[in-house]
């Protein structure tokens, strides 16, 4: 059978025909567009794997007169009816596998995937944050006519770069200057809903993995003289200098010459850029003189700004951070972004076990079970006072802009609510200085957040005031998340009644290692219960930290200033199937599947905790057990469902039809052995 010939030199000639007639200004595979959008295609990985060489067929550059956005257009051509678009059962475009690397054979075959290939060298690389990705195909039928077949595609830091459809289009006249604003209104009303974000987001997060260990691997093998906390600290440099902020221009691979001259250096360069950057973020002065200190030690050593073979240490680092991180923290993404880097960082490092114990991270969805059993809505005042990378408070700050998103219906009220939640609603306090710059990264990341986070001892200089604008002001903490050092007094118990002896009202849910509740925080726990209640104690699995630490925890619930009564009714649930398989394989595309209702469970979880036993569904009653503590025990958190070992009338009727079955049996081999059987 003779194999089908390619029309697209057709299509080409047929679309660009279109572009003419529509008088627009459209630059062919070859020609110059402007310099960010050249080079961003010119930086990014090819459609076939290697470097460069990205031609979109057709590109342009559209203004949308309302907002006066540009809107850069990115078209790619094919020429066979089957060849628009690679689509997953979901509807989304197939660029990626399951272990998060690019599926060349769809992006080079099809063209939508290499309209949307080219969208995310554009949204990686440049400022552009919206664009337009079309493919076009096409075939003749018998007669000569030609068929096309058109996807229109908004690729987005609002979709996480993945894109969506936004319509069925016979032609390309909506790129038309009568048309355009329209088709932008279209645009705009694209949504996903938050299963369809969560779906994504867990897919992003899993190429974050892998390429936080391929960046880690590569600068911990090929960049000699770096110690774990340069490489932190080089990451969280690159981050803030291109990220760009209004007024401030993200700083790209080519601003850095690798000079040798003062003044000149990479590193000056990169930190004049996090001048800038941190000046509109308009962060204290205190704080920001803190986080340039600290970044500089690292980025004007000399070594590391010593130039050979025309290149400096700190220029292929930063180009290395750069092509490997750049999409996920241009694109936004609400995760714990800094929290996966820490990890994996920290990771290469000798800790002993106590001290591991101790530097490892809440999982992102244990985080955000913490701030849900805490009750954290848009209304709450939440701290944490051993942030780490600042997990906890980014989840606590989702579920409440969420919650905010819920409740408020004027656009003005919301965007004035969600700058409060982010400046006045959180407050986190971490000692480790290495630890806090990635905390304030993080906060930054997720859109700042990182107001209120010190570094500070909470322990002994904390005084429960806001440490930068209302100084004087007391924090009105009214939820409490906690992840401690489990080397502290207690297992880090003491951090909880500190905190919790600052309160005035709320809840608090904090994870810790189980030791605490069965005696090592005895006399802490009995001074807590004196002025808080114990309401939840949760078991959690035994491997949730696998890979990490190995040490058994508890989540215990509390309500806030009301002493614990002897009568008071205590939920005690076992949570070691919580519906996750974890495994530790290093070359595993995703260590943590949902294998049993994971998500229905972390929901029922909540509610027995706010509601009781009306809520029981998934779990059984071996499971989940109501019953009471001593107030002034202080070691008997962690109880488990009673066994009831009276025997039953059943249970007897069982016991005697064995022995029964057994008699019988005995006698069957008794009387085959008398009759010379079985020999």
């Amino acid at each position: 059978m003779a194999k089908t010939q390619s029309i697209e030199p057709n299509i080409a000639d047929l679309v660009n025909g279109w572009l003419k007639s529509y008088q627009l200004d459209y630059k062919l595979e070859q020609e110059h567009l402007n310099d960010d959008i050249d080079n961003a295609l010119s930086d990014y990985f090819s459609k076939t794997g290697g470097e460069g060489a990205n031609r979109p067929d057709a590109k342009l550059l559209l203004r949308h007169e309302s907002s006066q956005q540009d809107y850069p257009i990115l078209i790619e051509y094919k020429g066979y009816k089957d060849k628009l678009a690679k689509l997953d059962s979901d509807g989304n475009v197939v660029n990626r596998n399951d272990k998060g690397e690019p599926l060349f054979k769809n992006i080079n075959s099809f063209a939508v995937n290499g309209a949307v290939h080219y969208a995310n060298a554009v949204l990686h690389h440049t400022h552009y944050t919206d664009i337009i990705a079309i493919g076009v195909t096409g075939h003749k039928d018998d007669l000569g006519k030609i068929h096309t077949q058109i996807g229109v595609y908004y690729v987005s830091k609002k979709n996480l770069g993945v894109g969506q459809k936004i319509g069925e289009f016979s032609d390309l006249s909506f790129l038309a200057k009568e048309h355009f604003d329209n088709f932008i209104k279209q645009v705009d009303q694209l949504t996903l809903s938050q299963e369809e974000l969560d779906r994504l987001k867990e897919k992003r997060e899993r190429e974050i993995d892998i390429s936080l260990t391929k960046l880690n691997n590569d600068i911990y093998q090929n960049e000699k003289g770096l110690g774990e906390n340069d490489r932190v600290y080089l990451v969280a440099a690159v981050i803030m200098a291109t990220l760009g902020e209004n007024g401030v221009r993200p700083l790209e691979k080519s601003d850095l010459k690798s000079y040798t001259e003062k003044g000149d250096t990479d590193g000056e360069i990169i930190i004049r850029k996090i001048n800038a950057f941190l000046d509109k973020k308009n962060l204290p002065e205190q704080k920001k003189d803190l986080i340039i200190r600290t970044l500089s030690n690292t980025l004007l050593t000399e070594n590391i700004n010593k130039v050979k073979d025309g290149q400096s240490q700190l220029k292929r680092v930063f180009t290395k951070i750069v092509d490997d991180l750049g999409i996920y923290y241009k694109i936004g993404l609400t995760t714990d972004f800094t929290g996966k880097l820490f990890n994996e960082m920290y990771s290469w490092l000798g800790f002993t076990q106590d001290k591991l114990n101790d530097v490892v991270l809440t999982p992102s969805y244990v985080a955000t079970l913490l701030a849900k059993l805490a009750r954290v809505n848009r209304n709450s005042y939440v701290w944490d006072f051993a942030t780490g990378s600042a997990g906890l408070l980014v989840a606590a700050m989702n579920e409440m802009l969420i919650d905010a998103k819920n409740n408020i219906t004027s656009p003005a009220e919301l965007r004035t609510k969600e700058l409060e939640i982010k400046s006045k609603q959180l407050l986190g306090i971490e000692l480790l200085s290495s630890v806090y710059m990635l905390a304030i990264l993080n906060m930054i990341l997720m859109g700042d957040g990182s107001s209120n986070i010190l570094n500070k001892d909470s322990l002994t200089d904390f005084n429960g005031k806001y440490g930068f604008g209302d100084v004087n002001q007391d924090f009105p903490a009214d939820a409490f998340i906690l992840n401690p050092p489990y080397s502290a007094a207690g297992n880090g118990m003491n951090f909880v009644e500190k905190a919790l002896n600052m309160m005035q009202k709320g809840y608090a849910a904090i994870i810790i290692q189980n030791s605490a509740g069965t005696g090592k925080a005895k006399e802490i726990n009995r001074r807590i219960l004196e002025k808080h209640t114990l309401m939840a104690s949760i078991k959690m699995p035994i491997d949730l930290f696998i890979g990490k630490s190995s040490v058994q925890t508890q989540i215990y619930v509390f309500r806030v200033n009301e002493a614990h009564q002897a009568d008071e009714i205590v939920k005690f649930i076992d949570f070691s199937n919580d519906g996750y398989t974890r495994t530790n394989r290093k070359k595993a595309s995703n260590n943590l599947k949902n294998t049993d209702r994971a998500t229905e469970r972390y929901q029922e979880l909540v509610d027995l905790v706010r509601f009781g036993k009306s809520k029981l569904h998934i779990f059984t009653e071996q499971e989940y057990y109501e019953g009471k503590i001593d107030p002034k025990n202080g070691s008997d958190w962690n109880q488990t469902a009673p066994i009831d070992t009276k025997p039953t009338l059943q249970d007897f009727k069982k016991t005697v039809s064995d022995y029964l079955a057994w008699e019988v049996s005995q006698l069957l081999k008794q009387n085959q052995s008398d009759n010379g059987l079985g020999k």
